[in-house]
């Protein structure tokens, strides 16, 4: 008997919520870690969320075409078993330098389940249902980032920071337990295509560099050396790539996407969200911290409604989206958000207004995000060819986490410093609501109908 499509989503969707939680929980961990670690530096120990960043990000390109080479479901349960063990030795870590280890090892497990999970889900479900199933399952993994630091915040005060990673093992085991007897086999491409390892190497480094160059900001300024240099040697690596690749027939990444001018445009709005995304979270877990101080577990109750709202939306829209296309959704979402932000950045104040002000503004929020990711999510693989799922929608992904990692550093440089008062939070709310607005703008040339099915290529 065929698997059920629903039940390859729900496992798929699992895994997927469980990397992102892990990629943001760490977030929360991070006080909790510098008391553990008191004689580790800040910036030393700043490497336990900065290893995973780059790595994931810098892995799920070549990660997915490794899914479109050699199945998805032998690369998915590749990943959860090594993203679960090393959450393992995550939580048993004797010391810093075995954890940063230890999130290394997990941001692979992470970035190689990552792509086969979006594989598995669109060879699952039929060509006209694949756009509205890719918006959910981006909806899953968002929910999964932002409840990271709340889940954390909860965790930490009951127990230690060690329960924010030890609480991925039974989860695990119960996705692979589950994944090892309902997934169904994916047939990859032809394997005489061959890897491009030197195009891999090219990209991979290149989103590594860049990346690195970004989370140096807040120590170093963005004029310093650290900053520039690896940056400068990031696009460097990307831009050789691009003449790597021009006519060659497997190629890391199929640069004949981008010839799809809607691929183009979302992309290009995925990484300006990617930006919002991860800088609304990081500035809003500060200000609750920091100006209305919440404590850890409060502060983890009150960014809940969001993401809920989120899942709710996503569900519910992906209707609106095959009705009205993706076009409309994507710029309400993008206008919705901006309205939510610049709100807040008015009418916010040093004194706590919960009900009033900020429980609303997490309502309209949540809601625009839900918009954008199923919008976003379900354009980026329109018409994509089964061949493709995975370096296809691993490349929108990994645009749109090098985008969160730009989102974060930029909330650390204008809110993150130790005694950020009232105004520097309301700058940071404009600039959200602004990037919301570019995000609404990006969309506008979108097909009117680019929610409608598109039947995949042949070949």
């Amino acid at each position: 008997m065929a698997t059920n499509p629903w039940v390859v989503f729900a496992i798929a969707s699992a895994a997927v919520f469980l990397v992102s939680v892990d990629a943001t929980i760490a977030v929360a961990a991070f006080p909790a870690l510098r008391a553990s670690f008191a004689e580790t530096s800040p910036a030393t120990l700043s490497w336990v969320l900065n290893a995973y960043t780059i790595l994931y990000a810098a892995l799920l390109v070549p990660a997915g075409r490794l899914v479109d080479l050699h199945g998805a479901r032998r690369l998915f349960l590749f990943g959860v078993t090594l993203f679960t063990l090393a959450s393992a030795a995550c939580g048993m870590a004797p010391g810093t330098g075995s954890l940063i280890a230890a999130r290394t090892v997990q941001a692979v497990g992470g970035a190689v389940l990552t792509p086969a999970s979006l594989a598995l889900i669109l060879g699952a479900f039929p060509a006209e249902k694949r756009s509205a199933i890719v918006g959910l399952w981006s909806a899953a993994g968002a929910l999964g980032a932002a409840v990271g630091p709340g889940a954390g915040a909860i965790l930490i005060e009951l127990a230690t920071w060690r329960a924010a990673f030890l609480v991925n093992l039974p989860f695990g085991a119960l996705i692979l337990w589950f994944a090892l007897r309902r997934l169904p086999t994916l047939k990859g491409a032809d394997a005489g295509e061959g890897l491009d390892i030197p195009g891999i190497a090219l990209i991979a480094g290149g989103v590594a560099a860049l990346t690195w160059g970004v989370v140096q900001v807040e120590a170093a300024g963005p004029a310093a050396p650290t900053v520039w240099g690896p940056a400068l040697a990031g696009i460097s690596l990307l831009v050789t790539y691009s003449l790597w690749a021009r006519g060659r027939k497997a190629a890391a990444i199929d640069l004949s996407l981008f010839a799809n001018r809607t691929y183009t445009m979302v992309t290009i709005a995925s990484f300006v969200f990617g930006i919002a995304f991860s800088m609304m979270f990081l500035s809003s877990f500060l200000f609750l911290l920091g100006i209305w101080d919440y404590s850890q577990g409060l502060t983890g109750l009150a960014v809940t409604p969001g993401p809920l709202v989120v899942i709710a939306v996503a569900i519910a829209s992906w209707r609106l989206v095959a009705r009205v296309g993706h076009r409309s959704v994507l710029v309400a979402g993008g206008l919705l958000y901006a309205v939510a932000q610049i709100w807040l950045a008015v009418h916010v104040t040093a004194a706590p207004a919960y009900l009033t002000l900020w429980f609303p503004m997490q309502i309209i929020g949540g809601t625009a995000v839900g918009l954008l990711l199923v919008g976003l999510s379900g354009a980026a693989v329109t018409g994509l060819p089964p061949a493709r799922f995975g370096v296809g929608g691993a490349v929108n992904n990994a645009v749109r986490q090098l985008g969160g990692v730009f989102g974060t550093a930029l909330a650390a440089v204008l809110v993150g410093q130790s005694g950020a008062g009232i105004e520097a939070f309301r700058l940071c709310f404009l600039c959200l609501g602004s990037i919301g607005l570019v995000t609404a703008l990006l969309c506008l040339p979108l097909p009117r109908a680019s929610g409608r099915a598109v039947p995949a290529p042949a070949g």
